[in-house]
């Protein structure tokens, strides 16, 4: 029997990489977010609201994170999955959260492996996603 290989965790440093980044990237395009990293565990690695940011703008950037790692996709995929009769649309989560299905939210991997998440609320589905991917774009 193989021993599987070890993949280096998401740590505190990666998550505020990946925050300076998103945070920048919505600074340039004059948007004001919130942005949620959490570890393949779901727990709460670094989270920064601006002070001009809407208060839910932290819960929605913390569900999107979730969202993303418990289904291991970006919240974006998954739009379509949640209308009504559809697969998701009232699927239960392990992390007793209701999952939130708006763009913005991404897993994160390292050597294929699902290490984390990180969420980014405050703009439109669209710049979300953009903030994150950019982000996310730094840890490759």
């Amino acid at each position: 029997m193989s021993t599987p290989t070890p993949i280096a965790p998401l740590t505190t440093q990666d998550a505020e990489l990946l925050i300076t980044v998103a945070r920048r990237a919505a600074a340039a395009a004059e948007v004001t977010v919130s942005v949620t990293v959490l570890d393949a565990g779901g727990h709460l690695l670094a989270f920064r609201r601006d002070d001009r940011a809407v208060l839910i703008s932290g819960e929605t950037s913390t569900r999107k994170a979730y969202t993303a790692l418990q289904l291991n996709a970006p919240t974006a995929d998954l739009v379509d999955l949640v209308k009504p009769d559809g697969p998701f649309h009232s699927l239960p989560t392990a992390l007793d959260r209701p999952l939130l299905f708006i763009a913005g939210g991404l897993p994160v991997h390292r050597d294929g492996r699902l290490i984390g998440a990180i969420g980014v609320g405050g703009g439109t589905p669209e710049q979300d996603h953009g903030f994150a991917a950019t982000a996310l774009g730094t840890l490759s």
